[in-house]
């Protein structure tokens, strides 16, 4: 008994000097806090109100988080809401996805779509698989696909190691395509064995030469991947228009650095536009010079801004031939998603993919290219109602990135442009791509991609058609100021075809 009171007491003593201890450091942290508060001049708070100031800048550095996991309600949130998050990572566990007690969805503000369902909608066994869609028929390689929900550009750099070989595998067995993104082609892309799109940004990473410019042999030996199938220009994407990609220097390991062909440690700026196109006349040669070298489909991404784009592209278009034409157009939204970017452009630049997608396709239609050119939607389309009303507005193809970053297992942790991720999906720190298991989550990934395909089905087949592809713009209604909807090809009607164009 004697032995463990001593070894009480000696437990007590330890304690009460670990308390004093603390203590002590607690006090002279606050004197050292306060003389630094009232001597520097950087922040009027800390000199006006030392110590105590230091919690605001805490508080609103947890206000965030605090916001998203206790406070915001289901449909609150921005730029993804949880209901919409929760669908996306109840498809990719493949777990049931019905909920009860009617919609928690808000149906009366402007803007808001909903469907009209059919009264004798398509029966089980009249339903069908969307057919295949051939995409550049004047190539030597064309490619066809019967896919309708793909993997937006995501460059590795931007995303780790384990978040490519995720896609790549996932994409395999869901037979959908993965965009490289406009950081060039990697081992970790080809891995799984997933069709490709090779995306070319401003700064050509991957097939540039030192001084600016294509390299040819490069070009060629990417298009040499039976897997790389298309190759996208891209023009604009939807947070940043008008500036190029941004990947931080932290994020620039050697490996990144010798795929894109930049220096490793510095910061990656892309020009924030292809110093050769200057022109409509411009991008198509650029495009026949790119078709011509790898002798597959060449198409652009772009975020509408100036209209007069369109139109003025469709004339040269005719004038050239309709060989000239890009083989497809990806059409992103002004609210599309990127890992770094000034906020003046992510709030305030580019057009809505609800404006701008029925607008090129109208355009297209107008001119007699609509058949010649397919187009593919992006930005923010993560739920199969974002989908469905993309094929009423005319769409070809639906593309996602963030949708499968969350199947990754992304929290929107809005961490995407420090390198410290917390799931793993866009950091380089090993500790945290620990947690992200390439297997595990390319199961994920194309269960995601199935249970879209099957749900947007869904939505078709309560219209009264049997696929997506055959959904209309009379299938969707959308909300106006009054309160009241109208159907949307009654907002965009069908375009007065050009009799030059026939």
């Amino acid at each position: 008994m004697g032995q463990i009171s001593e070894f009480v007491v000696t437990i007590l003593e330890l304690l009460s000097f670990l308390f004093i201890t603390a203590i002590g450091i607690a006090i002279l942290w606050v004197i050292v806090a306060y003389v630094r508060d009232i001597t520097q001049t950087e922040s009027t708070l800390r000199r006006n109100y030392p110590v105590i100031a230091r919690f605001r800048y805490l508080f609103e550095h947890l206000g965030e988080f605090f916001r998203q996991y206790f406070f915001a309600l289901d449909r609150e949130e921005m730029p993804f809401n949880r209901a919409e998050r929760s669908w996306v990572y109840r498809a990719a566990k493949n777990v049931d996805s019905t909920v009860a007690f009617g919609s928690s969805r808000d149906l009366r503000p402007a803007g808001t779509v909903f469907f009209v369902n059919c009264p004798f909608p398509t029966l089980t066994e009249d339903t069908v698989e969307p057919g295949f869609v051939q995409i550049g028929p004047y190539c030597k390689h064309p490619y066809e696909t019967d896919s309708i929900f793909n993997i937006s550009g995501m460059s590795y750099g931007a995303i780790s190691i384990p978040a490519v070989r995720a896609l790549s595998k996932g994409a395999k067995k869901a037979g959908v395509w993965l965009n490289t993104g406009e950081g060039g082609l990697s081992p970790y892309h080809l891995e799984g064995g997933a069709d490709i799109v090779f995306q070319i940004g401003t700064a050509k990473f991957g097939v540039r030469r030192p001084e600016g410019g294509f390299d040819e042999e490069k070009l060629r030996e990417v298009a040499a991947h039976d897997q790389v199938k298309m190759f996208e220009l891209k023009l604009s994407q939807g947070a940043k228009p008008g500036k190029g990609g941004i990947l931080p220097g932290a994020k620039v390991t050697k490996e990144i650095s010798k795929i894109r062909g930049i220096p490793a440690g510095e910061d990656a700026i892309s020009p924030n536009r292809h110093p050769e196109v200057t022109s409509v006349s411009d991008l198509l040669d650029m495009m026949g010079y790119l078709r011509e070298t790898t002798g597959k489909p060449v198409g652009f991404k772009m975020v509408v801004g100036a209209y007069g784009f369109f139109e003025d592209m469709c004339k040269e278009i005719n004038k050239r031939g309709v060989e000239s034409a890009p083989d497809f157009i990806t059409i992103d939204s002004a609210d599309g998603g990127t890992g770094a970017a000034p906020m003046s452009l992510i709030d305030n630049m580019g057009v809505p993919l609800r404006e701008s997608l029925p607008h090129v396709v109208d355009t297209l239609k107008k001119h007699g290219l609509r058949d010649r050119i397919k187009v593919c939607a992006s930005g923010k389309m993560i739920n199969p109602s974002d989908v469905a009303w993309a094929y009423c507005a005319g769409a070809d193809f639906v593309n996602s990135a963030r949708g499968f970053m969350f199947a990754l297992g992304c929290i929107q942790a809005l961490q995407c442009n420090k390198n410290t991720c917390p799931t793993g999906v866009t950091t380089h720190n090993k500790k945290l791509q620990f947690g992200l298991d390439p297997q595990t989550k390319s199961e994920r990934v194309a269960s995601y991609a199935k249970n879209m395909r099957k749900e947007v089905g869904i939505i078709a087949h309560s219209c009264g058609v049997p696929e997506a592809r055959a959904l209309k713009r009379y299938h969707a209604r959308i909300v106006l100021d009054t309160g009241r909807s109208v159907s949307m090809d009654e907002l965009y009607p069908d375009p007065v075809i050009d009799k030059a164009a026939e």
